[in-house]
């Protein structure tokens, strides 16, 4: 129960919170619901106008019983606004049953002490049974929804979503879903109407226990629970308790209403505003201090992390977003100020959970991953993680940065394909939760990343053929970071500059593919010419025959070393590259040269650093002569 026991009392740490409503937490015996029409009434329950909602202004407070908040089917009215089916007497095709409990229900909460003058208003309206003929008079339908991409869906007349206005009366707040004295009231009635006591496993105390759990959890017309009770027709309970059917759930751990209700209401929170939320497959992660107190996105790469940590911040750019001369110091000290600034709100012995839901059906959900820590030890691993798996990365022209990429770049480095006309890049929703999900515990837990992905996304760098620029770009970064991050957890550590005095085969190959492709890279830049180079188109195989390739890449540099010894610009440039070309070759054992086994992700780590040093000072100063010989 330790999950339902945080939530809550992130709840009681949070009610002050001021956000939207879709973002705030719910007070007790409420819901929100995405309203489609509104209608203005006068105090005495006179109809003045009416409008239908666009998508940001729908989402609505209403006031709900425990059957009307959880209903998928039969008659179960929510007490003030309501679908059309139930509200509008005149509806035609209407269900008499219905309408006739929502009267009921909204009679007994006007006539009882929790009354409220706008239960006055709505219920005299609604008595003369003209709501179906008052929009149509203000034409109002057809009435369609939009979603966030501009999609629109007509919406069947009898379940057009009302919600009311009271005009008119000595109350400014005319809005229902706004008026805090109903919202009050409603709560008051609510618990009037339900005395059904018992043990609360949470608070430890006999209070009004929760019948029915909530839904919309995860989002919007989210049908999974994480609790439920009320299966007597299946085998939920059988072999388990002996009681009669009307007392099963006092054999199991009861939880009060208004914890559950707080619980659920907490996490709904969370993950509108703070969670890792993947919609098509409904995984969710979401990482909170119980306290309230802003924490790092667990999922996020180091640039988010920082910029979220300081206004004031700005993304690495030139120098300081590849990689540097300082190896990484200033990268280190903005990661070390980002994480400083987190500690300073955030106290040592502050309750930090991690907690993940998915769902395999459309009405069960479960919790896949769940962490409590203190707030030093999260912090602690958040640092590690993205200390560890740092490297230059190059998400597009505006996107440069030092550090480790975010979970959802790692699953598209390692398993994206390309579908469809457009050719996007995607990954398999299964892949991607299972990738994410196995990320987690390196994250969160501190173990070591799984070797497949770092194979995966050496493998992906590797084969740059298939990929644009920019992708291939990105894709060299992960996989740069997941092997240097590896191979530290293994106990072998590398820079983030080149190291110039590693004399490993696969790191002193990567150094030599990057000098090849400066070379050719170069010439054709002087040509004007563009298209891709032999040490490019050859870098896959490159990497699973290196030296039978690399005499395929030296031949067919041949030419174009000649163009640039020709070119006075070009000589000077290609003197500095041959003289590194032989250091770097004088470096290797004869074995580990002439030896055409496999390459490691090692070799990007070569490939990417010496490449790094080259662009730095790729074009030739104008006293970059070629040196001659008397």
């Amino acid at each position: 129960m330790a999950w339902i026991e945080r939530l809550y009392q992130t709840y009681e740490n949070c009610a002050d919170k001021i956000e939207a409503v879709g973002l705030r937490l719910w007070p007790l015996s409420h819901t929100v619901k995405k309203a489609h029409v509104e209608i203005a009434i006068d105090a005495k329950g006179n109809f003045r106008r009416a409008r239908k909602l666009n998508r940001l202004e729908s989402p609505t407070l209403i006031p709900a019983t425990e059957d009307s908040a959880g209903r998928t089917s039969g008659i179960a009215p929510h007490p003030l606004c309501e679908e059309l089916s139930y509200c509008a007497a005149d509806l035609p095709d209407a269900d008499p049953e219905r309408q006739k409990k929502y009267i009921e229900l909204l009679h007994k909460w006007r006539d009882s002490a929790f009354t409220h003058p706008k239960i006055e208003s709505v219920y005299a309206y609604v008595a003369k049974g003209s709501v179906w003929s008052d929009l149509n008079r203000e034409k109002i339908f057809p009435v369609s929804t939009e979603d966030s991409r501009g999609n629109k869906a007509k919406v069947a007349d009898d379940k057009v979503f009302l919600r009311w206005v009271v005009e008119g009366a000595q109350d400014p707040c005319s809005a229902t879903w706004e008026d805090k004295s109903l919202i009050a009231a409603w709560m008051h009635f609510d618990a009037q109407q339900n005395d059904r006591t018992g043990f609360c496993m949470v608070t430890g105390q006999s209070t009004r226990i929760a019948q029915s759990h909530s839904r919309f959890v995860r989002r919007a017309g989210d049908g999974a629970k994480l609790i439920s009770a009320n299966d007597f027709s299946g085998y939920t309970f059988r072999g388990r308790f002996t009681d009669e059917k009307k007392d099963y759930e006092k054999q199991a751990c009861s939880v009060s209403f208004e914890v559950s209700q707080k619980a659920h209401s907490a996490l709904r929170w969370l993950i509108g505003r703070q969670s890792y939320h993947d919609f098509q497959s409904g995984q969710v992660f979401v990482a909170w201090a119980v306290a309230g107190k802003p924490i790092p996105d667990p999922f996020e790469d180091t640039l988010a992390l920082i910029l979220g940590s300081s206004k004031n911040v700005q993304p690495a750019g030139g120098a300081d977003s590849g990689l540097a001369g300082d190896a990484g110091q200033f990268f280190a000290l903005r990661l070390k100020q980002a994480i400083r600034g987190y500690r300073a709100n955030l106290d040592p012995t502050d309750d930090i959970v991690v907690m993940g839901l998915d769902s395999a059906t459309p009405g069960r959900m479960a919790i896949t991953y769940y962490r409590e820590l203190k707030g030093s030890e999260f912090l602690d691993r958040i640092e590690d993680w993205h200390t560890q798996y740092a490297w230059a990365q190059d998400f597009g022209k505006n996107t440069k940065f030092v550090g480790a990429p975010a979970p959802r770049d790692i699953a598209e480095a390692a398993f994206s394909t390309r579908i469809g006309e457009t050719g996007e890049l995607r990954v398999d929703d299964a892949l991607r939760k299972a990738t994410i999900e196995r990320l987690l515990p390196c994250i969160i837990d501190g173990q070591p990343i799984p070797l497949d992905l770092v194979l995966s996304t050496a493998r992906r760098a590797s084969n740059r053929a298939p990929l644009k620029r920019w992708e291939w770009e990105k894709f060299l970064g992960i996989a740069c970071a997941l092997f240097r991050g590896y191979s530290k957890s293994q106990g072998k550590e590398y820079q983030m500059a080149l190291e110039e005095d590693r004399g490993t085969r696969d790191y002193l190959y990567g150094r030599l593919l990057a000098l090849a492709d400066s070379i050719e890279g170069y010439a054709l830049r002087l040509a004007d010419e563009k298209r891709g180079t032999t040490a490019a188109r050859l870098m896959q195989r490159f990497a699973d025959r290196p030296f039978s390739t690399w005499r395929n890449i030296e031949l067919a540099l041949t030419p174009y070393k000649s163009r640039l010894r020709a070119s006075e610009k070009g000589s000077g440039f290609l003197w500095k590259r041959e003289k590194l070309l032989d250091e770097i070759q004088c470096c290797f054992l004869s074995d580990d040269f002439t030896s055409d086994r496999a390459l490691s992700g090692e070799f990007l780590l070569g490939y990417h650093c010496q490449r790094a040093a080259l662009q730095r000072g790729s074009e030739p100063a104008e006293d970059d002569v070629q040196p001659t010989t008397k």
